[in-house]
Formats: C-alpha cells, structure tokens, sequence
C-alpha cells in the first residue's frame, strides 16, 4: 500500500541578479511543472534583477530540492516560504 504524503504550500521567492542563468532556471521549473500551481515574474529594471514569485503544492521535501536547486545556480538567490498547514490528496 502506497503511504500518503502531506503536501504544503508554499511561495518560492527568486531574485535572479545574473541572467546567464535564465536558461537553467526555465528548465529547473519546467521539471517541477507539476507541482507549480502558478508563477509572477517581475524585471526590476532600475537594479538590472528580475523577482519571480512561484507558487507550489508539493510535499515539503519536493519544494525544499527545488528551492535548492534554484539557488545553486551562479547568480541566484531562493527561499521558499510554507504554509502552516498540510494536506493530502485523499481530500481532494
């Protein structure tokens, strides 16, 4: 028997100051596409940044390792923030 995982919400919050890394950032959030309820990109032109807010419905682990992914990348910065509560796909 397959056991449930409790998923959380949470807001990935990207400020990306090189844009070489662009490429890799798309390809890092095409992977997680099914866990990424919706995402805003906003280009701050004044600083030469762009902030990114992602929205995603995952277990804690799965936004965790996209995070982490995110901010591994050369000029990238990443934080994701939860939501308090959990839940499961059985009340769906």
């Amino acid at each position: 028997m397959k056991e449930q995982t409790e998923n959380r919400i949470a807001i990935i919050s990207i400020i990306v100051e090189d844009t070489t890394s662009a490429e890799a950032l798309n390809g890092i959030l095409h992977q997680y596409a099914d866990v990424i309820i919706g995402r805003m990109g906003i280009p701050y032109h004044k600083r030469g940044i762009h902030i990114i807010s992602v929205a995603a419905d995952a277990p804690q682990d799965v936004i965790s390792a996209l995070s982490g992914k995110i901010g591994a990348l050369t000029g990238v910065t990443s934080k994701a923030v939860y939501s308090r509560a959990s839940y499961n796909d059985a009340c769906l």
